[in-house]
């Protein structure tokens, strides 16, 4: 364990959480919760086109509300660092498909298995070394890419939804130049609410349902661990953690624990997989919320990541409310808060990427590939930015390499 690394504590975490909070990191997290939250939606989307029982579909999104929730209650309260905790996204859609194939079973432990080989990445180290060299300009324009279309997203219901995006684009910067006190993000929210009610938004179809993750039994297989385990774990190892570390030490948090994340990650994996879910990462796009500027403080913004955990936790049981709130509410007005809340994060590793200095030409390539959203192999396109963007760089950029490696082994000599 000596590769893990060393956090604040969590003895105090409770008393310094109400010192920290404030209202930038709590609309922060509010917002970032409620980006996880609608993430679920993609879960019941990739189950239903499956062809996976409603009744499973529902259990599999309670339990990734629930089992990250509490491990993202964890991380940024050991760390007091934003560090916010889902699931991966490329692995839901695997995970969706490959259960009429082989079996929710046998899928669920080709999952334990990846969450093993992960927990090992972290334990001994080879997280942090992976980071280490992989420049920064890379994985910050792989990170510009793949925040690429949330951007998009945010401008697009101008072209269809003119009226409510112009009051909550425009509520935001004013907001932002005119009232330092108040987070424009809320400002924000507020005003799309406020459309929404007074243009009669449907409410009537919403239900309650209370339900818990249940447990069940994996099964091994040789063949699942090929077709899905072995896929999973590059995953998780070579996108998510990466995605998720970049962002972070983007937004200046230079100490960004990429071993304790990733060991974590597939301590969580697999805790998951006893509990019909496929995985448990650290969130990028969660992350570049409760790490952004809008989030207040530097040293305060781990309150964002606590507070959008424990939204996850709260809300979990009651998933089948939430996802009737969600459906009965424009998918403009989730796109546009997401959207302004890592406007910032886009413009930092945009700067960070494309600064001229080294791995350019890299770094280009990766935010393309990372934008294009390509899938190789059945491998997502954030873990494809990462590699073809270093192999371009060492290229046509080789000095910039041979600058790095006399750094390291200088700094090694000191």
């Amino acid at each position: 364990m000596k590769h893990i690394e060393k956090g604040v504590s969590l003895r105090h975490a409770p008393r310094d959480f109400l010192r920290d909070l404030n209202a930038d990191n709590a609309s922060t997290g509010l917002v970032a919760g409620i980006l996880g939250l609608s993430v679920g939606v993609v879960h019941i989307s990739a189950g239903t086109s499956a062809g996976l029982d409603s009744s499973f579909i529902m259990i599999w999104v309670i339990s990734y509300l629930m089992i990250n929730g509490l491990f993202g209650l964890f991380m940024p309260a050991y760390y007091r660092l934003p560090l916010p905790m889902a699931n991966s996204i490329p692995g839901a859609l695997m995970f969706a498909a490959v259960i009429p194939v082989i079996g929710l079973e046998a899928a669920l432990g080709a999952s334990l298995i990846a969450g093993i080989i992960t927990l090992i990445a972290g334990v001994t180290g080879v997280m942090g070394i992976v980071m280490r060299l992989i420049p920064m300009p890379i994985v910050m324009g792989m990170v510009g890419g793949m925040l690429l279309s949330f951007g998009l997203n945010m401008v697009k219901p101008l072209e269809s939804a003119i009226v409510p995006a112009s009051i909550m684009i425009l509520a935001f910067f004013i907001s932002a130049r005119l009232f330092r006190k108040i987070p424009p993000l809320i400002v924000a929210m507020l005003a799309g609410i406020l459309y929404l009610i007074a243009t009669g938004v449907d409410l009537s179809g919403i239900e309650a349902t209370i339900r818990f993750p249940e447990f069940i039994m994996p099964e091994f297989t040789l063949g699942a661990f090929l077709t899905y385990g072995l896929p999973l774990a590059i995953i998780l190892v070579g996108m998510e953690t990466p995605a998720g570390v970049g962002l972070v030490k983007g937004m200046g948090y230079k100490d960004a624990p990429a071993n304790a994340i990733t060991a974590v990650g597939g301590l969580g994996t697999m805790v998951s997989s006893f509990f019909n879910l496929h995985s448990t990462c650290i969130a990028a796009p969660m992350t570049g919320v409760c790490a952004s500027p809008e989030a207040g403080s530097h040293n305060k913004r781990w309150v964002a990541a606590v507070i959008a955990g424990a939204i996850f936790v709260v809300a979990a049981p009651f998933y089948g409310y939430v996802v009737s709130l969600l459906e009965a509410t424009p998918r403009y007005f989730i796109a546009i808060i997401a959207g302004l809340a890592l406007m910032r994060v886009i413009t930092s590793s945009m700067a960070i990427a494309f600064s001229g200095k080294k791995h350019e030409i890299g770094a280009l390539f990766a935010f393309l590939i990372a934008a294009s959203g390509i899938q190789i192999l059945g491998i997502g396109a954030t873990f494809w930015a990462l590699v073809l963007g270093v192999v371009v760089s060492a290229i046509f950029e080789t000095k910039d390499f041979e600058f790095i490696f006399t750094r390291q082994a200088t700094n090694k000599s000191s």
